[in-house]
């Protein structure tokens, strides 16, 4: 089996694992890479692959970095069937059409920019049809029943304690000395977070894909995260100050609050007004309840005394935009969980940009921020931040709470694979940023005998020895790639020509030899790019 890695390496979003087997081409999940401009502009590449000649996805989890790309996927000619545990599926029916439509908003916002410059429109990544388009081809499977959708392949999801539903998936298949096992970890949870069991642990295998997100990292114990967290709440309380917590839709806001249950029945807070502010967290707090056979014993014995920790006297749920947009005018204390988690998208952005620059209010950050996010910033102490191109100074107290991650720390995932008897053939660091995962590797190899890898965003790793047909088909299917690689080069390159061709220099005779310069470099590159892959430039 053949397994190029489109993403999720050296970085930590956009997961994406192309494998094929003989011929059958599947993924193991389709996300979206998040993280600011840059990150954000892989979506919009041309998949390295047909998307009608997929057979399936292999879907460890809901989260929009492993999900995300799916409808994209679908709009290009996927029909396969995606696999995935009952609460995923449940979970993704809120969050791709969420996504579809935060697509089409930033396309329509895009264009009226644009259309004011006299540029063109932009299209979407993809459509809340799309999205919905998506969702009659998956297939819910259950944990710890393995299955064969293809010949000599055999898959069984495991129990990943990560968010509701979540999964590593083990994949067997044959190879030269017999059946060989492929183990995909997805995100691993971290033990003893609220609501979700603990991950499994894992079976015995020849190769194993293993994030590393908090590889270089200690979390610090639950009990001293919820005295921190309460401290915050009395301290807010005081300062009659409004409390901002941005978090996920999906597990941050529910484990989050689980946590504002326990502290209030203990009588270690003061019963605050506390207001979810989203309305993909709001349908995914309802997906939950739904699902009590992912919820660990804790979790069911305070169910089985009538008790709902998902639910206070308390809570409130705001839905409308008008419902949100009341907030602001509402005097603290009170507490506003509101995604995203990473500050970079939804109504969080807003209880930002009217509580940020109010030195009695707090905002706790209590997930992981990615390079070039705004939750970043804020983590990273900047005084002054841009939100919907408006400055805002940050004069709001920040605090940070690693204790309610949902992903293991490093101890944690070395215990993890430290549990499969005898131990992992080889073992490839994946799902973190490149220095964490550098740092988590070498980690690994320090601790364990097995042969560790980072590998590099589109290289190839074979599982087992080729055939002589799988080595003719990878090549002829590189040698299609790097075609169409170099010709998406050359056409922004064009592009690129014409805009800076398009432009007005005649008022700077220096600029305009400097910019004619440069253009008869780009000319001479695309001409060159253009006889190597057989397109004329124009």
């Amino acid at each position: 089996m053949q397994v190029t890695c489109l993403g999720g390496v050296r970085t930590v979003t956009g997961t994406c694992f192309l494998c094929r087997h003989r011929n059958v081409s599947f993924l193991v999940d389709c996300g979206m890479f998040q993280g600011g401009r840059d990150v954000e502009k892989r979506n919009r590449g041309r998949f390295p692959f047909d998307p009608s000649g997929i057979s399936a996805v292999f879907l460890t989890h809901a989260h929009i970095d492993h999900s995300g790309l799916l409808p994209k996927l679908v709009r290009g000619g996927f029909r396969g069937k995606i696999y995935a545990t009952a609460a995923t599926e449940d979970l993704c029916r809120i969050m791709l059409p969420d996504s579809g439509h935060i697509q089409q908003m930033e396309a329509e916002w895009q264009t009226r920019k644009n259309q004011r410059l006299g540029q063109s429109p932009v299209e979407p990544l993809y459509t809340v049809e799309d999205a919905e388009r998506t969702l009659p081809l998956f297939q819910e499977i259950s944990y710890g029943v393995p299955f064969s959708p293809f010949p000599d392949l055999t898959i069984c999801f495991r129990d990943a304690g990560h968010i509701l539903g979540s999964a590593f998936i083990e994949i067997s298949f044959p190879g030269e000395s017999g059946n060989q096992k492929a183990l995909f970890s997805g995100d691993l949870g971290h033990p003893g977070q609220f609501i979700v069991r603990d991950p499994e642990p894992p079976p015995r295998a020849d190769f194993v894909f293993m994030e590393s997100t908090y590889g270089n990292r200690l979390h610090r114990p639950m009990e001293d995260t919820l005295e921190e967290l309460a401290g915050i709440l009395r301290q807010a309380a005081r300062d009659r100050g409004k409390i901002i917590i941005p978090a996920f839709a999906v597990e941050r806001t529910q484990e989050l609050l689980h946590a504002l249950h326990k502290l209030q029945t203990e009588d270690r807070i003061p019963v605050l007004s506390t207001y979810v502010d989203s309305p993909l967290a709001i349908s995914a707090t309802t997906i939950f309840r739904r699902h009590p056979e992912c919820f660990d014993e804790e979790t069911l014995r305070v169910l089985a005394t009538g008790d709902n920790p998902l639910e206070m006297p308390s809570l409130s749920f705001s839905r409308t935009a008008e419902e949100s947009q009341a907030l602001n005018e509402l005097a603290g204390p009170l507490i506003i969980i509101s995604a995203s988690g990473m500050c970079d998208a939804g109504r969080i952005k807003h209880h930002l940009k009217h509580n940020l620059w109010k030195p009695e209010n707090h905002v706790v950050i209590i997930g992981f921020q990615a390079q070039g996010t705004l939750g970043r910033k804020l983590v990273e102490g900047a005084r002054k931040i841009k939100i919907f191109r408006e400055d805002v100074t940050v004069a709001a107290k920040v605090h940070t709470l690693g204790g309610f991650s949902a992903h293991a720390d490093q101890n944690g995932l070395l215990e993890w694979i430290g549990k499969m008897d005898p131990p992992a053939g080889q073992v490839f660091v994946v799902h973190g940023e490149e220095s964490i995962s550098l740092e988590f590797a070498s980690r690994l190899k320090q601790r364990f005998a097995f042969p560790v890898q980072v590998p590099h965003v589109m290289e190839d790793l074979w599982l087992a020895e080729p055939s002589r047909d799988e080595k003719m088909a990878a090549l002829a299917e590189g040698d299609r790639l790097v075609q169409e690689s170099a010709e998406n080069v050359l056409h922004r390159i064009q592009a690129l020509s014409e805009r800076i061709a398009g432009q007005s220099w005649e008022t700077d005779p220096v600029l305009l030899h400097h910019m004619e310069k440069e253009l008869r470099k780009i000319r001479r590159h695309a001409e060159k790019l253009g006889k190597m892959v057989g397109v004329e430039a124009d």
